[in-house]
């Protein structure tokens, strides 16, 4: 996934750059004078390495920003260039990151003066009774100016809470668009392994055809039974009606890729391919904890955290006095046409504090609930950090294990089609019976449906590897620039 350079983590991301296994203390009490303001820590064990992977330089090969070009397939690279460009979750995504971009512009208005102008007129009239009849006209144009003096600090921390929250809407955005990549290449292997099935199961439909015609003749030659003609009739049909849930496979995992880039379903189509086809990339999954700097999800869990710690900020200026300025200028007269002479003339200045008395545990409330929700995202964020480190094990163990297996299928397959081949010849000569021939059959089919199926868990557990390092990394020169 293609990601420009970000702003980095603060302080446990620069230690674990220097400390390969430590505990990180996260601070995030904040200063005040409300009593209590204590800060929570959080310690957390970062490994120096990951168990399961490859002895060696580390760096040797970390996930390229285009990670799916390295899966070789043209079409793939296709749909991931549409999926980045249609995607409607994506879309969703964005339209995300302009709300939080506009809530951050209203959050800072605060900050500056609010200047309005104004021009009324207005004509009273009274009656005899009241013992001073008559009509009055009044003329009044003026501008009014006003400032909130945030010595306390609140409206900075409101401002730097919605501008972490827009930081961790762009990360959202990222977290998005990996996922849709991961669903679209694992959807299109998905297509690739029920394609593949589809010719086994055909290759194997035709060898199970050939046998029956053999026992057939054989029937008709007086030397087999009716028995063993239904025996291989009743595994003629059953190859044969393999194949229509398979098509339901390709058919669906096509129209999800549809979905996927935005294509109306009956007018997108795959050509698909196989499995064979595919390159697994060689990939290093790097030290555990440059993954804090790469995964988007740990830096938006990041994010939302440091925009609770200036959220509960917020909450504990508001227990403080509030300061106000304000300035009028302005002309005021009872004949428009003396309206803006000098006489009319005048101004206004004024200075106000407001200190909270009771207000019935509202502010306390609040700041409750920001310290609350500084909890959630703390501990959101440290499960974040785990869980990575679980995904890149879990992707690097299934990754080896799969390619191990693919290779063990294989040899699986080649004795199976061997012995399958010698069944078949010793039938035609008469010196093996049916039996031994339908067991030969079914142990092939077996092993080479085995074999689509382990295929595709390697090629899946290769997108899942990319999908845990947070997809393609930025070059390593940019990131100590960005730093």
């Amino acid at each position: 996934m293609l990601r420009k350079p970000v702003r980095l983590l603060r302080a446990p991301a620069f230690w674990l750059r220097r400390q390969p296994t430590l505990a990180i203390v996260v601070g995030l009490g904040l200063s005040g004078c409300v009593p209590g303001a204590e800060r929570p820590e959080l310690s957390l064990e970062v490994p120096a390495s990951y168990r399961t992977a490859a002895k060696g330089d580390a760096d040797a090969a970390v996930p390229a920003l285009a990670w799916w070009r390295g899966f070789r397939s043209a079409e793939l690279t296709g749909l991931m260039e549409s999926a980045q460009l249609y995607n409607l979750d994506i879309a969703v995504a964005i339209a995300q990151v302009v709300q939080a971009d506009a809530q951050t512009g209203v959050s800072g208005a605060v900050l500056l003066p609010s200047l309005s102008g104004s021009v009324t007129a207005q004509r009273q009239g009274s009656g005899a009774l009241s013992g001073a009849g008559g009509t009055f006209s009044q003329y009044n144009a003026g501008l009014t100016a006003s400032y909130i003096v945030d010595f306390w600090g609140k409206n900075r921390a409101t401002l730097a809470a919605s501008e972490e929250s827009a930081t961790a809407s762009r990360y959202n955005r990222e977290v998005v668009a990996l996922t849709t990549m991961a669903t679209v290449a694992n959807t299109y292997f998905q297509v690739l392994a029920a394609q593949d099935q589809i010719k086994v199961t055909r290759r194997n439909l035709a060898a199970a055809e050939r046998i029956l015609a053999l026992v057939k003749s054989q029937f008709s030659g007086g030397t087999a039974s009716q028995l063993d003609v239904s025996q291989q009739e009743a595994l003629v049909a059953t190859q044969r009606a393999a194949i229509p849930p398979l098509e339901v496979t390709v058919g669906q995992n096509i129209t999800a890729l549809a979905v996927l880039v935005a294509r109306a379903p009956a007018n997108f189509t795959v050509r698909g391919g196989s499995t064979t086809q595919i390159s697994v990339p060689r990939v290093t999954p790097g030290l555990p904890s440059e993954l804090l700097y790469q995964r988007p999800d740990i830096r938006q869990a990041e994010a939302q955290l440091t925009s609770a710690n200036f959220s509960v900020d917020a909450a504990r200026a508001a227990f403080f006095p509030q300061i106000q300025l304000t300035a009028t200028n302005g002309f005021q007269s009872a004949a428009l046409a003396s309206l803006f002479g000098p006489g009319a003339w005048f101004y206004t200045l004024s200075a106000s504090l407001t200190q909270p008395l009771f207000d019935g545990f509202q502010l306390e409330s609040q700041l409750k609930l920001a310290k609350g929700q500084q909890l959630q995202f703390l501990q959101t964020y440290r499960k974040a950090v785990l869980s990575a480190f679980a995904d890149v094990e879990n992707a690097l163990i299934a990754l080896q294990k799969f390619t191990l297996q693919e290779r063990l299928q294989s040899d699986a397959v080649a004795s199976s089609r061997k012995a399958f081949e010698v069944a078949e010849t010793q039938l035609r000569g008469g010196t093996v019976n049916l039996i031994t021939v339908l067991q030969a059959q079914q142990t092939l089919f077996t092993a080479e449906n085995n074999l689509v199926t382990v295929r595709l868990n390697k090629l899946l557990a290769a997108s899942s590897l990319f999908q845990a390092l947070g997809g393609g990394w930025t070059p390593a020169g940019t990131l100590a620039a960005a730093q």
